[in-house]
């Protein structure tokens, strides 16, 4: 059992039918699968049923004392929540620059910090994909170690940029996300590469970015076509990789961290293990004066009066309610329903409804203050916990958390994920052990262990954030190691992506 008033408890290891236990009281009545809750109270059709001490749905039919509670009796049914404003809002106190934790970052002119060195290849529309991934592909690892202070060069694309809108929502939001990765701190120069007659104008991102040195442009039709821009693109790549070449990394403070948080392929464990931790590591985070970014906000739906108790301000959590009811007219808008998570993963992993998935999601963000509400790829303006709203899709999600500034990215799974998010380096923490057995070479972190008795919670996030500052440092994730994070690009294309 999670909490005091709970209706069910979770099995950690797969129970077989007619198992008598004492502590909770029960004699199992069917098979619970590992991960999957068991009744422990009688509960009447219609009535709500309680795991973390919150109603995660109602019951269907008559459920007994140890029946499996699952799809079959449990459902998502919405209910008023007691948003209570900023009734559990306290102050957090933060380490003196002197306490404060540091890492080795690399210091930018303009001030800023980069935790990875890498020079971009941004694509305006899918047209010039191609030829970006051509002049990429020409740094191999052997050209790249004459410039050893360089992580790579990565070709950014996607498959969108004209057969839209000039304006309106979603070329605002293609173009925020252009703005925040052609000025992210991880890229110390760029080349903005377009067609040159698309929709998605390469002036229009310049006059979004600022005009730097950094920031370099090409159009494939007036450099004459495929063969001239691949030239003339891997020429202008090597003076921005001599450029890149001469940095330095020295200690700076934790401070500087903005850490995207994210959980996909989630189980019933990741709530109780995995979330939980990345969540002390967040409040350890915050108290050294970072950032931390909690996004996802289908999967948060049912829970955010979580958040709105802790909110800062009422201004803070009226933002957070009116993007739940955005989210809420949205999903009606495109025939769709919020609540169509959890997905066929997540519930053979022992979730049942949105609710129950939204209150181990939104652990993950910890216990501080919310102190701000930032709407997809808008820069992160705030210190603390804030949120940014966006997609459950987690390459969409993150692709918004990078573009809004974050320097780290921490993913938690239960089921298992490949995930890469260049040019912020993905830590992947597993929310139990057979996961992290499974699949070694992508999971970064085992927080198995807090399931299986070989460290507490608090342990745990103690871990993650001293990975946190490794990898921050230089320190090569799995799947930076994989070689992932450039497909995983995905901007969010409204009415396309829930």
């Amino acid at each position: 059992m999670l909490g005091s008033s709970d209706d069910v408890a979770v099995a950690l290891q797969t129970i077989p039918a007619g198992h008598t236990q004492a502590d909770p009281q029960l004699t199992t009545r069917t098979e619970i699968p590992a991960g999957h809750k068991v009744a422990v109270k009688a509960i009447a059709p219609g009535q709500p049923v309680r795991k973390f001490n919150q109603i995660i749905g109602f019951a269907t039919q008559p459920i007994a004392i140890g029946d499996h509670v699952h799809t079959h009796n449990l459902v998502a049914t919405n209910f008023e929540r007691d948003y209570s404003i900023g009734t559990e809002a306290h102050p957090t106190e933060i380490l003196s620059p002197d306490e404060a934790a540091t890492f080795r970052g690399i210091v930018r002119p303009d001030g800023r910090i980069a935790t990875r060195n890498y020079v971009g290849i941004l694509t305006t529309v899918n047209c010039s994909a191609t030829v970006a991934r051509r002049i990429a592909a020409h740094f191999t690892p052997e050209v790249l170690r004459a410039y050893p202070n360089v992580d790579g060069v990565v070709a950014i694309t996607h498959g969108t940029g004209c057969g839209m809108a000039e304006h309106g929502e979603p070329a605002d939001l293609l173009r925020r996300v252009f703005a925040g990765y052609a000025t992210h701190p991880n890229f110390a120069a760029v080349l903005l590469l377009g067609l040159g007659c698309e929709t998605n104008q390469i002036d229009s991102l310049v006059a979004l970015t600022g005009a730097t040195n950094r920031l370099r442009t090409s159009t494939i039709q007036d450099e004459g076509g495929t063969a001239s821009t691949i030239r003339s693109g891997i020429a202008t790549v090597y003076e921005m990789l001599e450029q890149a070449n001469r940095v330095t990394r020295t200690p700076v403070s934790a401070s500087n961290l903005i850490v995207g948080l994210q959980c996909g392929g989630s189980d019933a464990y990741s709530g109780i293990s995995a979330n939980p931790a990345l969540g002390v590591a967040m409040d350890i985070l915050v108290r050294n004066g970072g950032t931390a970014i909690l996004s996802e906000t289908p999967e948060i739906y049912g829970a955010e009066h979580i958040l709105t108790r802790r909110s800062a301000s009422a201004a803070v959590a009226q933002s957070l309610i009116d993007r739940i009811h955005w989210w809420e007219e949205y999903t009606a808008r495109h025939g769709g329903s919020i609540e169509n998570n959890p997905q066929p993963g997540n519930k053979t992993g022992g979730l049942t409804t949105i609710f129950e998935k939204s209150l181990g999601a939104i652990s993950k963000g910890g216990t501080t203050n919310l102190n701000g509400v930032f709407l997809y790829a808008e820069p992160i303006r705030e210190k603390g916990l804030v949120f940014m709203d966006s997609p459950g899709f987690d390459p969409v999600s993150a692709t918004g958390q990078v573009a809004s500034g974050a320097n780290i990215l921490c993913f938690t799974t239960g089921r298992g994920s490949v995930f890469g998010c260049k040019p912020t380096p993905s830590l992947k923490l597993a929310s139990n052990t057979a996961l992290f057995n499974r699949m070694t070479d992508d999971m970064d972190i085992n927080c198995g262990t807090i399931l299986d008795g070989e460290q507490t919670i608090q342990e745990a996030g103690e871990k993650i954030f001293a990975e946190i500052l490794a990898i921050a440092s230089g320190k090569p994730t799995r799947s930076e190691l994989l070689g992932f994070g450039e497909e995983e690009f995905q901007p969010w294309l409204q009415s396309a992506t829930l």
